[in-house]
C-alpha cells in the first residue's frame, strides 16, 4: 500500500513545546482527513522528557528543562546529535504491537546499512547493541496512539553529548548503558543517514 505521506525535515533546533503543538494539530488533521500522514525529522536543544510510566526518582538532576511528553514510556534525553523522527501515521492494520515492531525494524535495518548490529530485547523497549562487551541502547521508541493515528516516535543517537544522559535513568533501566554511532566509532553523514532512514520507513510501512 502506497501512503500519502509528507516528509518534513527541520534544520534548526525545534523547541519541545512547539513539537507537541505541531503533532497535536497534525494528528487531529489526519483523524479528520484534512491532513496527510507525516514523518518529521527534528533535533531538540538539550532537554528531558517523561512519559506516563515515569518514576520521578529517575530524574537525577534538573540541569536541562523537563517536559511531560504525553506519550508512553519513562524519562528520555533529547539533544543535538540525536535524530528524532516524529511518526504521525494511521495504524494499518490496527495493531499497536505490529506498529512498534515496524518502528524497530526501521531502526535495525538503518543501523545495518552502517554496519551496526541492532537487536530487540524481550521486556526492554528500544534497540540495543553491544558496546565494549556490554549491552547499550542506541535508539529509543515512545509512541502514543489516538483514534488509530500515532504520534511521538523514535530517537537514534548519532553523536550527542553522552554525558547529558547521566541526569536521568534512561527509560528506567539502570543496569544497561546508552551509546551512539560516535561511541561505536561509526562516522555518519547526517544527510546520508536521513536518506537511508526515510527509505527504510517507506519500504517497511508500505508492505
Amino acid at each position: 500500500m502506497q501512503r500519502n505521506l509528507d516528509i518534513i525535515k527541520s534544520n534548526e533546533l525545534v523547541s519541545y513545546p512547539a513539537a507537541l503543538e505541531f503533532m497535536e494539530q497534525r494528528v487531529e488533521g489526519i483523524i479528520e482527513g484534512s491532513k496527510r500522514e507525516c514523518l518529521w525529522l527534528v533535533q531538540h536543544e538539550p532537554l528531558y522528557t517523561f512519559g506516563t510510566s515515569a518514576k520521578q526518582e529517575d530524574l537525577l538532576t534538573k540541569e536541562f528543562p523537563v517536559y511531560e511528553a504525553r506519550r508512553g514510556g519513562e524519562f528520555t534525553y533529547h539533544g543535538p546529535g540525536q535524530r528524532i523522527v516524529y511518526v504521525m501515521l494511521k495504524l494499518e492494520p490496527k495493531d499497536v504491537r505490529k506498529f512498534v515492531w515496524r518502528l524497530e525494524e526501521v531502526i535495525i535495518q538503518t543501523l545495518a546499512h552502517f554496519g551496526i548490529i541492532g537487536e530487540r530485547r524481550e521486556g526492554r523497549v528500544g534497540i540495543w547493541v553491544i558496546d565494549g562487551g556490554r549491552e547499550a541502547k542506541i535508539a529509543a521508541i515512545g509512541i502514543r496512539v489516538r483514534k488509530w493515528v500515532s504520534f511521538h516516535g523514535i530517537s537514534i543517537n548519532l553523536n550527542p553529548d553522552m554525558s547529558h544522559f547521566k541526569g536521568i535513568v534512561p527509560c528506567g533501566i539502570s543496569e544497561y548503558g546508552v551509546t551512539s554511532f560516535e561511541n561505536l566509532l561509526v562516522d555518519v553523514d547526517e544527510e546520508e543517514f536521513d536518506g537511508i532512514l526515510v527509505d527504510k520507513f517507506i519500504e517497511i510501512f508500505e508492505k
